[in-house]
């Protein structure tokens, strides 16, 4: 287990003092280069690379205050509607810093209608979400709270609160200089924090940088076939593992929409707030994906490339948690992937043509399991903090 309980051990530990002193702050992130490229690699695709310091936003500088603070918010229920629901809410330590379950929690009345994806590594990503709506995290965080089916929170009412606890009021006046908390400048200190949750000392970040102990027989056999046989490379490439496209690979409907009316109902609302036609909203008994941003329906089903980081603890897997293990996504890729309703031309014919059965044995799906398994390392652990109390605001 990695066990960080303190904000100075884990800005050490990605060397974010070094990167504050030196002015080596980057839009883009710090991989590893001269890494070895494994034989059998694409070579029309980045190779895996060992995964650097994240990019740290010019107008978002960390610093270790308001890393503290946005741990803080991170865990404080008061930054959504009700008071009840938090970024680790749906986000839980001890689940992968995600969710445990095929569909995220939801506002109390409600459940969520996809998978909820880890924090860890989040920093290194452009494309936040399932199918990309947030930029960033500073982006990302406000579209969680303030979802209707997520944290449900509004602005203002989440403003007065943090005015209303002291301790709030002090740290965002020595972090951001104002006289009273700025809901915007909340999602910057949660967005920092975020930037801290970095595990990049992993078996696979060992071995690409040049310790060929770091991984098993079996493992570096797995990762043959991972760059080769499997073609897995094709999607989940460089040092995130993850190519941050979009593709449909016939992923069943999510099971709990067939006997869960609370899930059904969430799901129907999602069509209606997102926008489909009438016609498609009478029909439609699966997630269109990237379709709700773009409106086309070649783009039905399709969701992004999820990073291959950290998944040994963030079980089940895909949008709608399909599958509960790397065994069954691997014999899912296996059999050619699936069949929805984008994929048979009810609804759209949009399955990647990168999705082929593979014909791996036992042994070779073993193998890449194993391999898998590799990307993750030591569990991420942070003690969490004492949240501050309201305090009645001075009549003078």
């Amino acid at each position: 287990m990695k066990h960080l309980n303190s904000l100075s051990l884990l800005l050490r530990q990605m060397k974010v003092s070094t990167l504050l002193k030196s002015g080596a702050v980057a839009a883009v992130a710090m991989i590893g280069v001269g890494a070895p490229v494994p034989a059998l690699a694409q070579t029309d695709v980045p190779a895996l690379a060992p995964l650097g310091d994240p990019p740290i936003p010019l107008d978002n500088p960390l610093s270790e205050a308001k890393v503290e603070l946005g741990k803080k918010l991170f865990w404080d229920p008061r930054l959504g509607g009700d008071a009840s629901t938090a970024c680790v809410t749906c986000h839980e330590p001890d689940q992968g810093w995600a969710f445990g379950d095929s569909l995220s929690r939801g506002y109390p009345g409600t459940v969520h209608w996809r998978n909820s994806q880890s924090i860890v590594n989040s920093a290194y990503l452009g494309q936040l979400f399932w199918a990309g709506s947030a930029a960033s995290l500073e982006k990302q965080a406000p579209s969680a709270a303030k979802g209707a089916v997520a944290g449900n929170g509004e602005n203002d009412v989440m403003e007065t609160r943090l005015a209303f606890i002291p301790e709030y009021r002090a740290a965002f006046n020595e972090v951001f200089g104002t006289e009273w908390p700025r809901i915007g400048d909340a999602w910057a200190a949660i967005a920092a924090f975020e930037r801290t949750m970095i595990v990049n000392d992993t078996p696979v970040d060992k071995y690409l940088a040049g310790d060929e102990s770091a991984l098993s027989e079996e493992q570096i056999a797995g990762m043959e076939l991972f760059n080769g046989k499997a073609g897995c490379i094709q999607c989940h490439n460089g040092a995130q593992a993850t190519d941050e496209k979009y593709y449909n690979l016939g992923v069943p409907p999510a099971e709990r929409w067939e006997d869960d009316g609370l899930a059904q109902v969430t799901f129907r609302y999602e069509l209606y707030a997102k926008g489909v036609t009438q016609e498609m909203y009478r029909v439609l008994k699966d997630d269109p994906g990237l379709y709700f941003r773009t409106k086309e329906k070649a783009d039905m089903g399709k969701f992004r490339t999820p990073p291959l980081r950290y998944t040994a603890y963030t079980a089940p897997y895909m949008h709608n948690g399909s599958f509960w293990d790397f065994e069954e996504v691997v014999q899912f890729y296996n059999a050619g992937g699936g069949e929805n309703d984008f994929t048979d031309g009810t609804m759209a014919a949009s399955k990647s043509d990168l999705i082929k059965p593979l014909g791996l044995d036992d042994d070779e799906v073993s193998n890449l399991v194993a391999f898998l398994e590799a990307f993750s390392g030591d569990e991420l652990e942070i003690e969490a903090p004492v949240l501050p109390p309201y305090a009645p605001l001075d009549s003078q």
